[in-house]
């Protein structure tokens, strides 16, 4: 079998995957998406003491400023997801949670954290696809209307900068090291990378980096093995939330589709 029907079939099995899943499969992208969002919006509230005297101690900004920033940390991310799982002015509420993204990456000098700053990005490019997810359901409603090409294209856009983005988390699990088997997972990770950020056999590279990083997720970030009061208990459990988060962002990426600003869109005029 030669390298052309491998690609074929497992071309197949992933447009089967899509046939059999998506009713539910837009669903699952949202939970998974808003999951870090919802995990640390509980935690703010299990942790309001510790969060308060760490804003306070990092920035000398006094209590009711570092408990505002609880409390919005909170509400602002309960509430977006609260909204977007209901569907309810999903662009308000991406738009409150891109405002928190930013919020923390200043408050905890993420800024500065290579590492966290790209895991960040890539949870605003999850937003992004969400947001043109928002612009498809909002032009299906006049799906009888003429429209102009050109309409489209901010949707587009999103489409791009949220693959762009997404890949960014994977950039963070590559290991410099010389042996067999990690040179091999870096190469196959980079080489799918590439293929969602250009938009080429998206929806199969996509697939493939779900499931590479539910792998990962479950094997590595496996939090609930290690005792509540470890201090790695709770770095375990913000990677885990922020892999299944970014995994939500790509089952969004297999739900819509590359978009227009993509090689898989090209070929289609070539």
């Amino acid at each position: 079998m030669g390298h052309g029907d491998l690609m074929s079939q497992a071309e197949d099995v992933a447009d089967q995957f899509l046939r059999v899943t998506k009713h539910y499969l837009p669903h699952v992208a949202r939970l998974c998406l808003v999951s870090t969002f919802l995990e640390d919006g509980v935690r703010m509230w299990f942790q309001w003491a510790e969060q308060s005297e760490y804003i306070d101690a990092t920035w000398s900004c006094g209590r009711f400023l570092a408990n505002m920033f609880v409390f919005i940390n909170l509400m602002g991310q309960l509430g977006g997801c609260v909204l977007i799982l209901s569907r309810n002015f999903v662009q308000h509420a991406c738009c409150g949670l891109f405002a928190i993204i930013a919020l923390q990456t200043v408050a905890y000098s993420i800024l500065w954290d290579l590492k966290f700053l790209m895991r960040n990005l890539a949870l605003g490019g999850g937003l992004l696809l969400l947001l043109a997810e928002c612009r498809s359901e909002a032009r299906s409603v006049f799906a009888g209307v003429p429209s102009l090409g050109h309409q489209s294209s901010p949707k587009h856009l999103l489409q791009l900068g949220g693959r762009v983005l997404l890949v960014l988390m994977f950039m963070t699990l590559l290991h410099l090291d010389l042996s067999l088997l990690t040179v091999l997972q870096n190469l196959v990770g980079t080489a799918l990378m590439v293929l969602v950020a250009v938009g080429f056999k998206t929806k199969l590279a996509a697939l493939t980096l779900v499931f590479w990083l539910f792998c990962i997720n479950v094997t590595f970030n496996a939090f609930w093995n290690v005792p509540a009061h470890r201090p790695v208990h709770d770095f375990l459990k913000y990677d885990f939330f922020q892999t299944t988060s970014v995994i939500g962002g790509l089952l969004l990426v297999v739900a819509l589709g590359p978009g227009g600003v993509s090689m898989d869109e090209k070929k289609k005029e070539w």
